[in-house]
C-alpha cells in the first residue's frame, strides 16, 4: 500500500500576516511615533521623516478596520482630514477649517478607538493580539487628546504656562502637549508645564478620568477572561 504524499498548507500570503498582527504592528508604529518625536522635531529631514511615519499610522489604523466594509468607508473619510492635519498642516492655526479639519481627524481617532474598544472587549478568549489591541486604544488616547492641547493653545495663547525653571523654551510644542496628554493619562503629572485656562484645566480633568476609568474596565476584562478560561478547564 502505497503513502499518500504529506499535504502541505499553502505559505502565509503577506496580507495574511499583517491581519493577523494588525494589532501588534499598530502598537509599535504608535509607540515609534512617540519615541522618534524628540529626535525629528526641529530638523528638516526629520521633519518629513515624522511625517511619513504618521502616514503609516494613519494607513495601518485604516486597515485596522478592513475586517468589515462599512467600518472601512467611514474610516476612509475620517482619514483624509487627519492626513491634512498630520502631515500638509502639522501646525494648527487659529480659523475655521483648521477648526473644522481638527474635528474631522479627532473624529477618526475616536472611530477607530471605538472600533477597536469593541472588537478587543469582544473577544471571548484573550491572545496577544487581544493584549496588543487594548494598548494600542491607551497610546492614540494619548496623542489624541495631545493634538487638542495643541489646539487649545493655538486658540488661546496663555492656556499653558511653561516654568522657565525646567524648561529651555518658553511655547510649547507638540512634544510638550504629548507629554503633558500621557502625564494627565497617567495621573503621574507633567512637571515644568501647566493648565492654565479653565477649558485646559477641563480638558485635564476628563482625560485623567477616562484615563483611570480605562485601566479599570481593562483590567475587570483580563480579570473576568480569566475567571471563565479556569472554570472552563475545571469542568
Amino acid at each position: 500500500m502505497t503513502e499518500s504524499p504529506p499535504i502541505r498548507k499553502p505559505p502565509h500570503s503577506l496580507g495574511s500576516l499583517l491581519g493577523q498582527y494588525r494589532f501588534t504592528l499598530l502598537f509599535f508604529f504608535l509607540l515609534s511615533t512617540v519615541m522618534a518625536f524628540p529626535y525629528t522635531e526641529h530638523t528638516g529631514f526629520g521633519s518629513w521623516a515624522f511625517r511619513v511615519l504618521s502616514a503609516l499610522v494613519i494607513a495601518f489604523s485604516v486597515f485596522v478596520l478592513s475586517f468589515r466594509r462599512g467600518l472601512l468607508v467611514v474610516a476612509i473619510l475620517l482619514a483624509i482630514p487627519s492626513v491634512v492635519q498630520h502631515i500638509v498642516r502639522p501646525r494648527v492655526t487659529p480659523g475655521f477649517f483648521p477648526l473644522f479639519n481638527l474635528t474631522l481627524s479627532f473624529a477618526f481617532d475616536l472611530w477607530v478607538v471605538v472600533t477597536i474598544f469593541r472588537r478587543v472587549f469582544a473577544d471571548v478568549e484573550i491572545t496577544s493580539e487581544t493584549i496588543f489591541g487594548a494598548l494600542c486604544i491607551y497610546l492614540m488616547n494619548g496623542l489624541s487628546f495631545a493634538s487638542v492641547y495643541a489646539f487649545l493653545s493655538d486658540m488661546q495663547a496663555k492656556a499653558f504656562r511653561l516654568d522657565p525653571a525646567v524648561n529651555t523654551h518658553v511655547i510649547p510644542d507638540r512634544f510638550d502637549f504629548i507629554y503633558y496628554s500621557f502625564g494627565m493619562m497617567t495621573q503621574l503629572g507633567a512637571a515644568g508645564i501647566t493648565a492654565v485656562t479653565d477649558q485646559a484645566r477641563s480638558l485635564s480633568i476628563t482625560q485623567a478620568i477616562l484615563g483611570q476609568l480605562y485601566l479599570a474596565v481593562l483590567i475587570s476584562r483580563l480579570v473576568g477572561a480569566y475567571r471563565t478560561r479556569s472554570r472552563s478547564e475545571r469542568t
